[in-house]
Order: C-alpha cells, then structure tokens, then sequence
C-alpha cells in the first residue's frame, strides 16, 4: 500500500513562523497584486467563532487570529500570546503581544480575549456546539492589566492553550455582544489579521485586501480573491487554463496531467481522519430496511454488525486506487507515530468470511439494505469512497445505495438525523480533541460529542478520556491517549478509513506553497515568484 511523502519545503523552513502565523513580509520585487485561488472550502459564516468547521478556520484567518498557533509539525508557537504558563492546577497567566490593532484602527489588548471568551462560552449556540467545548472547562476569565489575561478553569485543563490555538480573537465592541446576524448581513469583519475584509457572496467568493499596518509585516499579496469552486474537475481546469493561481484539493488522479501542463504540485499528510459513522442510538433507521425493503430494527447497535462491516471494509483500493497513493489506511483517529496515538492499532485486510460469520451470528445471515450517506466534492474521493465501501459490503449481502449530496445538504441532513449511517471526516488540534468531539458521549454542558451524530455512549471510554485529559501534555498524557483510542475502537463506532493527503496546485505566478497538515488554504502559505 503505497504511502505518500509529506512535501516540506526546506528551503522555508525560516519562514515558518511568519507564513502560518500571518504572512511573510514582502519586498518590492515579491510584491504581485492580486493572488487569486480556486477553493473547495464554501464559507458558511462571517462569524469566525460560529462553526469550528475547516472553511471558516482557513479562509477567516486571513482576518482574524489566535493567541496560540500550531506550525507544521503541530507544535504550538505563539500568536497574539507571546507567552502562557500555569500558575496553579486551574489557573493560567498569557502574556500578550503589544502595539498590535486591529482593522478599524483600535488597539488589541486583554478586554478583547475576555470578551473572546465570554461571547463564545455564554453568547453563542451554534448547532454543532461550535467552539463551545474549548472554553466550557473556564470559570472565570480576567484582565488585570492591558498585556494580561488571568484564566481560572473549573479543574485541571492542562492543555488550554492547544484549546487557544482554534479559537479567534474578536474586538470587543463599544456596547453589547455582536450577534452571528450582524456580521452576516454586514458588519464589517474587524480583526487583527493580515488581510482586510472587502466583500462576501456566499457560496462564491471572498475579496480581500493587504493589511499594510499588520504587525507581522507587510503581506506579499496586495489583493486575494477566493473563488468557490467545489467541483474538483472545474479546480482542476481554472488552474489549468491560468484563470486562478493556486487550487486546493486537488484530486489525486489529476497530479500527472497537472504537472504535464507546467504546475507544480505540493502535498503533506493530513491531521485528520475520514471515517464511516453509524447510528447507535435509534430503534429505527431511515433507509435501513431488509431485503424485502421493510424497516427493521437498528442493526447497528449491535457490535457484531459494526464488526462484521469493519472487516468488509478494503481499505486498500481506498488508498491505492481512490487516492492513488496520496493516503495512509486509518485505523484510528490520526496518522500511527503522532502524539496520543496507538502502535498497536494498524489497518487490518478485509476478512469476508469472518464478517459474513459475524452478520450471521448477529442475525443477519442474508444482510440487509442500508442507504450510505455522504458528501460530494468535500474530500478528495468520497463520492468515489462511498461506491467503493458499497461494493465491498455487498460481498457480504450488505446492500448500500451510496447517497452523494454537496457538503451542505449533506451536513443539514445529518444532523437532521436523516441519515442512518454515513462517510465523513473531521480533523483536530489533537488526538484527544478528536477523541472529545467525534467520539465521547455527547454532554452539552462538558463540551462533549459535538460530532458524535451517531450518539455513541461508552461510559468506561468517557472515563479514560477524562482521565487522560486530566494529565499535562507529554508521554504520559500519550500513553492514556492510547489506551482509550484502544478501548473505543474495539467497540466500533466508527469505522476509520483513510488519512488522505492533502494536496494543492499553483501555477507559474507562484514561488512556492507551505502545506500544513491541518489542510488550511490560505494565501500566507503562499510566496510569489521572484522575477
């Protein structure tokens, strides 16, 4: 199974800090106006602390930023923060960064985390739980001086500041909260970032323009233009006939052909997973019926099932053939080797005799009908990954109708529960973040289970959780991490697929593009061409 190699451009490694924390100075020879990129990612909303999905965190960042910061090998670097520290189990000290201000000319400074804080922990309430669970665990947020921020959680929360890293800074407005609607219909974006908001057509584009006073010097861009284009084969095109400059997700199938017509291609190994998911919680599915297509009771609370489909699955063909290459087999939430995961769990070959003995056993000895759901153009092979997941299952009498439906019809469905099962992906800051959201028992007050639409409950994995969380960041926080992940994936609520690469294309205007392994696009990993 082919594995693929990450592409670190060594040659930027100095400029590391500058490009994924804002973007790197440019000289007059870099500077080349517009820059202007294809994207997959659709923006949902203006509000950068709404929906903790991957569109808004890359394509707000531009606009907005964090206190803390993860650099390609997700390690924390400091942002609006130039230093934290615990002064007790539930107590935290950051220390910010001075003379930074924002779009409107207004100065950064401590009130404007507090009300961070505060609007995100007491204001909001997106569908999902948002960024809820990341500032659940905080009593008390303080400001004792311009430069500080005195943080009391309600235990021990020794990694706050990875929590820190996914969460943007807003300015604190002269009166009252500002609401999800206002920056939707037209309040203008106000942060700190390196670009200035300048206009928004939902599902279309986002302009953006130079933020000439930007504390981390001056952008090489004087203008970005993002163009939605969610079909891969049209991404594919704009870059091919120089209509954009850089298109993201590009499909694997297409890295050759690119490269024949003069692009050049960058990859990297994604923190993330892409899984199948299963209802556990209903009597009752939609879509899941017998051969005879009469509603039978939910087949997937039982382990068996879950088991006999996880041996069914061919992750192979999924890497191989799907990806061709650009991806690692999943057995777990991240890629094996990264902090907090298991050596012991490795993607296993599938095993149809055994999983047709385990429907059997289960009752099912001439399966049944289900309806597999999922996006279309979100991931690079899913529409693909839900035919191929199909055909395997079919060999055991399992017979799935793949349903593919674009990101935002399939993601109000889900959550609608219209769905009995279903191909998605999720990345995270961490194993454990992952752990929390996609996988714990969903608990609105503990931030738990914002994914979890499959409403799993696993009262002895809560418990290791909990515990591993409860233990400051290192090998002993990573030997607990894995003994959960372990414990959880031997239950089966989902079955984990592959780890895909992420891979963009630019064009001839552009020197040279730094991929994070968080799947960001963004026009700070991007560097012009020297003439």
């Amino acid at each position: 199974m082919k594995l693929g190699s990450p592409f670190r451009p060594r040659l930027l490694s100095a400029l590391l800090f500058s490009i994924f924390l804002g973007s790197a100075p440019a000289t007059p020879a870099q500077e080349r106006g517009e820059l202007r990129i294809a994207t997959s990612y659709k923006l949902m909303t203006l509000d950068p602390q709404y929906a903790n999905l991957n569109e808004n965190t890359s394509l707000l960042s531009h606009i907005y930023e964090r206190l803390v910061y993860q650099d390609d090998n997700l390690e924390l670097k400091p942002g609006l923060a130039t230093s934290w520290r615990p002064l007790s189990d539930t107590q935290w000290a950051f220390k910010l960064r001075d003379k930074v201000r924002f779009h409107d000319g207004s100065a950064f400074d401590a009130d404007d985390v507090v009300y961070t804080i505060e609007r995100i922990r007491d204001f909001l309430n997106p569908p999902s739980g948002g960024f809820r669970s990341y500032v659940s665990g905080i009593k008390s947020v303080s400001a004792p001086d311009p430069l500080t921020v005195l943080i009391e959680t309600d235990g021990a929360v020794p990694n706050l500041p990875l929590f820190f890293s996914s969460l943007f800074v807003m300015n604190r407005p002269s009166e009252g909260v500002e609401t999800t609607e206002d920056l939707n219909a037209g309040h203008p974006p106000n942060g700190t970032g390196p670009y200035r908001f300048e206009s928004w057509s939902s599902g279309e584009s986002l302009r953006l323009a130079r933020n000439d006073d930007y504390w981390g010097g001056k952008p090489a861009w004087s203008k970005v233009t993002f163009r939605v284009i969610e079909n891969p084969a049209a991404r594919v095109a704009a870059l091919s006939t120089g209509e954009v400059d850089v298109a993201d997700a590009i499909p694997a199938r297409d890295v050759a052909s690119l490269k024949q017509r003069g692009a050049r291609v960058a990859s990297v190994g994604a923190a993330r997973v892409n899984f199948v998911q299963f209802d556990v919680a209903r009597d009752t599915l939609p879509g899941v019926t017998d051969k005879s297509g009469e509603p039978i009771a939910n087949p997937f609370k039982n382990p068996l099932v879950r088991r006999a489909l996880t041996l069914a699955t061919d992750r192979g063909i999924l890497v191989d053939k799907i990806l061709a290459g650009y991806g690692t087999a999943a057995a777990q939430v991240f890629p094996n080797g990264l902090p907090g995961t298991s050596a012991n769990l490795l993607p296993e070959a599938p095993n149809y005799d055994e999983a047709k003995m385990l429907l059997a056993k289960a009752g099912f000895p001439d399966g049944f009908n289900l309806v597999l759901a999922g996006p279309a153009g979100r991931y690079p092979g899913d529409a693909e990954s839900l035919q191929a997941v199909a055909q395997s299952w079919a060999r055991i009498g399992v017979n799935a109708q793949p349903a593919a439906a674009p990101f935002s019809v399939f993601n109000t469905k889900r959550a609608a529960g219209d769905y009995g099962v279903w191909y998605g992906g999720t990345s995270g800051e961490a194993v454990d973040i992952i752990l929390h959201t996609l996988l714990a028992s969903p608990d609105p007050e503990r931030g738990t289970g914002a994914l979890n639409f499959g409403k799993y409950r696993n009262e002895a994995f809560d418990a290791m959780l909990a515990r591993a969380e409860s233990i400051a960041v290192g090998p002993e926080r990573n030997a607990a991490l894995a003994q959960a992940t372990e414990l959880v994936m031997a239950d089966q609520p989902i079955i984990p697929l592959y780890h895909f690469h992420h891979i963009v294309g630019y064009g001839s205007r552009i020197g040279s593009y730094v991929l994070h392994p968080r799947g960001w696009t963004t026009a700070m990993q991007t560097l012009p061409a020297m003439e």
